[in-house]
């Protein structure tokens, strides 16, 4: 009898220790599965923009690039699209392609508008790149012999800086009332050497003149000289000061001027990340806006 009453006891012990696990477990899977929804909708929380910035390759691209997960941290989806030619990028940003371009400097950029009658903003200046003027057989710009010839980009944005580091050098002068930064060719009043100006070359060409033009000097833009394997500090006859008006910009449509998601690529391409990128990769060539 004794027996049979342990065996009862003992099974009832069983059923009942059972039943209390299955309520454990059923209790901790709605803990998980709450857990989960939670997880999934503090997710769904944290959206994602996508934003589209166009750039020349070198250095707007590169930077943009070191950027990417600087800006993923803020839930930012970065796409670079990249050109070799001036002018498509404002194209592209004007009919929608593109959210933004990183590519062009101020006078640039304010020409572009004028002349094309794009609806842009400036959002915000990110780097200046010290125009360079190189020769393969002239060692010092004391050596200029008369008669040398110039060779300029076409684009008559980059003509005023170009005349204005010649005669801050003292090969030219130019008209005391012309704005030094829209100077053109024609504004030269005094021209000791009679240097000879070509300024019909596409910008991107020029480090190609300026290996097959031994004895010319040639003004190339830093983005270029850097693509050719150039290092503008080093290589350049002379080379503007790193106070240079000719920041590189952000810009956008104007209906864009307060996005937040191009705000926040502005903070970031200002950041000290960036800022340390620009002087380590680029040792002086390319010099972030303070």
């Amino acid at each position: 009898m004794k027996k049979l009453l342990f065996v009862l006891l003992g099974i009832t012990l069983v059923v009942a220790l059972t039943a209390c696990g299955s309520s454990d477990e059923e209790e901790n899977n709605g803990n998980t599965e709450s857990n989960d929804s939670s997880g999934e909708e503090a997710a769904s929380d944290q959206e994602t923009t996508e934003i589209v910035v166009g750039a020349t390759s070198v250095p707007h691209a590169e930077v943009l690039e070191e950027a990417k997960p600087l800006l993923k941290e803020k839930g930012i989806d970065l796409t670079i699209e990249t050109y070799q030619e001036y002018v498509f990028p404002n194209e592209d940003l004007d009919n929608g392609t593109l959210d933004a371009n990183y590519f062009q400097h101020i006078p640039y950029f304010e020409t572009q508008q004028e002349d094309f009658g794009y609806d842009f903003v400036n959002i915000g200046g990110i780097h200046i790149e010290p125009l360079g003027i190189y020769s393969k057989n002239i060692e010092s710009i004391d050596n200029v012999e008369e008669g040398t010839v110039v060779l300029l980009s076409r684009s008559v944005a980059d003509h005023g800086r170009v005349l204005t580091l010649l005669e801050q050098n003292d090969l030219i002068k130019l008209d005391e009332d012309v704005n030094k930064d829209g100077a053109t060719i024609e504004d030269i009043v005094e021209n000791p050497l009679n240097l000879e100006f070509d300024a019909s070359i596409e910008p991107a060409l020029l480090p190609e003149f300026y290996d097959r033009e031994e004895d010319a000097l040639v003004a190339i833009n830093t983005n270029y000289a850097i693509e050719a394997g150039l290092e503008p500090t080093e290589d350049s006859l002379i080379i503007e000061e790193s106070d240079s008006p000719y920041v590189n910009i952000i810009a956008a449509r104007a209906e864009d001027e307060n996005n937040e998601a191009l705000q926040t690529l502005v903070e970031v391409l200002r950041s000290e990340e960036i800022t340390n990128f620009f002087e380590e990769k680029y040792e002086g060539a390319v010099v972030p806006v303070k």
